[in-house]
């Protein structure tokens, strides 16, 4: 009996843990002078907080990850360098992912 139930109670772990959910936010990398957007865009340590943070005020529990993304990846939503960026400069993009 012990057996069964230890088998039915790792099953619904399991199956709770794979249905955990996951989303990507992909955010603009503005210089604010204080360094941030570099940790993030860069995947340093010092981002990691930021990161959280972040997650945590969209009510997800934690950042699984967090990176610079080339505007190449986002299907027609960023301009690229070029006439379409302001003086010349395009903004560059974060993607932070959050998990519940």
């Amino acid at each position: 009996m012990r057996s069964l139930f230890a088998l039915a109670f790792a099953s619904i772990v399991a199956a709770s843990s794979a249905c955990a959910e996951t989303r990507v936010f992909i955010i603009a990398s503005q210089a604010d002078g204080y360094g941030v957007d570099q940790c993030l865009a860069k995947g340093e340590k010092c981002g990691a907080q930021v990161a959280r943070t972040y997650c945590q005020s969209r009510d997800f529990a934690q950042a699984s990850a967090y990176r610079r993304v080339d505007p190449d990846e986002i299907t027609g939503s960023v301009p690229k360098t070029g006439a379409n960026c302001s003086h010349g400069h395009c903004d560059e993009y974060v993607a932070i992912t959050c998990q519940r």
